[in-house]
Formats: structure tokens, C-alpha cells, sequence
């Protein structure tokens, strides 16, 4: 029992000074005449010149900013337009993903699921890396789920994409 209770005194005395000497700041940092709302400090760190930006980080001081947007990519608008009959599970731009959910037009045995990775924003076969899953329940309802052994789905949607995606850049083209 002694030893619990050594440990204890030790903990608090640890304690007690990290709090006494912690906390007796000096308040020569602080600045009555700081802002306190977010757009005030922003507004003073952009006049001191402070903050971080990907340009910054990266080397680019000057120049002008480049945003690219999902309705300014064919492979995208096309992908999204070849799937729109099926309910979309994760649809995530920034990370070039497109994952739906299970789907089965009359079979409740058999349903599908597409995933669609995006390796590039070019209008290329190899810009795309599809997959597609299987899913087969017996009866009882046990299902078992695999990738799909057919490349025939995988190569009609990759067609269909890069088709719809060709299209839509050639109308881009012919608008600017």
C-alpha cells in the first residue's frame, strides 16, 4: 500500500509543478489589440504576409491559380453519365474515385458492384482502372462475392466512357 501511495505523491507533486511553472506565462506575447473574429485574422495574416498555400509550399510564388473542377474533366462528366442508372456510393473528385452500390435488375441472386479509378485525366483506355464485383446469394441468402471473371463489362464500359469522354472534349474544343 505504501508504494500506491508513493506513486501517488510523486504523481501529484509532478503535477503541481508542471502547473506552477506551465502556467506562469508572461504576458508579454499577448496583444490586446489582436483580432478575434476568423475574417479579422485573416485579413491581418494576409497584410503580414503569413498563411501557407500549396504554390507556396511547392516553390510557385507567382503565376496565376489553375482550378479544375468535375464538369471541367470529359473522363468524369463521362463516367458519371454512363453510370447515372446506378445508385452512386462514393463519388470523390479529389481522389479520382467512383464506387456504386450493389445493383441487380430483376435477379435478387445476382447483383453487381463498379469501381472506377481515375490514373489520369487524359482521354486514354489506360486512364481508367475498373472493377467489377460479383455478388451470387444461393437461397438461403448466403451470398459470396468475387471479381467479376468477364473482362466484357469492364471493356464495354471503358468504351463507352472513352466514347461519351472523346465527345465531350471535342465539344469543349469547339466552344473555346
Amino acid at each position: 500500500m505504501s508504494k500506491i501511495l508513493s506513486n501517488f505523491l510523486k504523481i501529484l507533486l509532478f503535477s503541481t509543478l508542471v502547473i506552477a511553472f506551465g502556467c506562469n506565462k508572461k504576458n508579454a506575447d499577448f496583444d490586446p489589440n489582436r483580432p478575434i473574429s476568423a475574417e479579422d485574422k485573416r485579413k491581418k495574416n494576409i497584410k503580414e504576409g503569413r498563411g501557407a498555400s500549396l504554390g507556396s509550399i511547392f516553390g510557385n510564388r507567382g503565376g496565376s491559380t489553375n482550378y479544375e473542377f468535375s464538369s471541367s474533366n470529359p473522363m468524369w462528366r463521362a463516367s458519371l453519365e454512363t453510370l447515372d442508372f446506378l445508385p452512386l456510393t462514393t463519388v470523390d473528385y479529389s481522389g479520382g474515385v467512383i464506387i456504386t452500390d450493389w445493383y441487380s435488375e430483376n435477379s435478387k441472386r445476382e447483383s453487381i458492384k463498379i469501381t472506377i479509378r481515375f490514373l489520369s485525366n487524359q482521354v486514354r483506355s489506360d486512364s481508367l482502372k475498373i472493377i467489377v464485383h460479383k455478388k451470387i446469394c444461393d437461397n438461403n441468402l448466403v451470398c459470396r462475392t468475387n471479381l467479376a471473371s468477364s473482362n466484357l463489362i469492364k471493356d464495354e464500359l471503358r468504351a463507352t466512357i472513352l466514347k461519351k469522354a472523346s465527345l465531350f472534349e471535342k465539344s469543349d474544343k469547339e466552344k473555346k
